[in-house]
């Protein structure tokens, strides 16, 4: 495999991956391209329901959106996408998404360089493939995406992973406090009790909301219920649950005010969630629960996080419900999970007294 052209090209088009916690993944990967190529212009193509987290990129300079399902479904969408693309005249295209669809967009678009990994039958649709290894499976997604960039010559990167919302995000987040009669009161504790991939990454909405009335007893702080409009029925199970009267935001709010809202929590209490991810790449101070899934390959980056697992024997399945007795979680109890995020926020007060 020869190695990535960095002479002479002026214009990458990255192809994003589709979901909130894989995105938050592949920054590493994204400022590796930025640091080895400074002077590119950067353009990911990415699904409307991500796009404001990859706008936040320092890297990205724009944002194109692929709507599918939506306006780019059916073959007259994909000519619409794909004409869209050509007249673009990137130089090249990385794939930091697996599906063979991501390579024959690329190669109809007539980018000249096509590469990521082999994956899905597209490696003679790409000119710089690169073959997966089985034991890059094993290791962190972040470092599934590095490892092809390294494979084509790209520098490992040196800045830290970070996540900025914008001024106008920070404004609205205070909007919203205000709104919610709570601006200006700290601690701020934020909890995502959801999980879009199923039931078995949910630990129970009647721990959560235990969790949430012994916070708010301790230090009288509001608490928000972060998600999406599908995980409602989570949020709406915490309420029903707890004593306290909680903000519930999920599915109220952009995805770019959610995580201007999330960045200005001192406590993020999570499931294994998209927003797990984007709490650790904020630098709040973050407990993740894990029940089915595998932390090895998807904990949260992020140096202010705790992360709580029992390992029993069936665990991870990864499967979405639980087949037996859902033991994984049964075993995170609400002490745990109450003094860890205990800490954290003792260490957020004397982090904001020294500042």
């Amino acid at each position: 495999m020869n190695a990535f052209p960095t002479e002479g090209i002026e214009s990458i088009l990255i192809r994003g991956t589709n979901w909130i916690g894989d995105v938050v993944m592949t920054f590493p990967a994204l400022t590796s391209v930025r640091e080895t190529m400074p002077k590119a212009r950067i353009t990911v193509l990415a699904k409307p329901w991500v796009a404001d987290l990859v706008r936040m990129h320092p890297a990205v300079d724009e944002v194109l959106i692929y709507e599918r399902p939506g306006r780019h479904d059916g073959h007259r969408g994909l000519l619409a996408l794909v004409g869209k693309l050509r007249r673009k005249q990137f130089d090249a295209a990385i794939l930091l998404q697996n599906a063979f669809e991501a390579a024959v967009i690329a190669r109809l678009a007539g980018i000249p360089v096509r590469a990521g990994y082999s994956t899905d039958g597209r490696g003679l649709l790409l000119t710089h493939p690169v073959n997966r290894q089985p034991a890059i499976e094993t290791v962190h997604q972040s470092r599934y995406y590095l490892a092809m960039l390294e494979a084509l010559g790209f520098k490992p990167p040196r800045a830290a992973l970070s996540l900025t919302p914008s001024e106008a995000q920070r404004i609205a987040a205070e909007q919203h406090l205000e709104r919610f009669g709570i601006a200006g009161r700290r601690p701020l504790v934020g909890m995502a009790p959801g999980a879009a991939y199923g039931p078995a990454k949910r630990w129970f909405p009647e721990r959560f909301a235990a969790v949430a009335d012994r916070l708010a007893e301790r230090y009288a702080c509001p608490v928000l219920l972060f998600g999406s409009a599908g995980d409602r029925p989570s949020t709406e199970a915490v309420q029903s649950a707890a004593r306290t009267a909680l903000v519930d935001v999920a599915g109220r709010t952009t995805l770019g005010d959610a995580i201007a809202l999330i960045a200005r929590c001192d406590l993020f209490v999570t499931n294994d969630s998209g927003l797990m991810h984007v709490a650790g790449a904020l630098g709040v101070p973050t407990v993740a629960i894990f029940g089915s899934t595998n932390p090895k390959t998807t904990y949260p980056l992020g140096e202010r996080t705790v992360l709580i697992r029992r390992p029993v024997d069936c665990s991870p399945c990864l499967k979405q419900e639980c087949p037996t007795d859902f033991r994984c979680m049964d075993l995170v109890s609400v002490d745990e999970v109450l003094k860890h995020s205990i800490r954290l926020l003792e260490e957020a007060e004397r982090r904001r007294g020294s500042s």
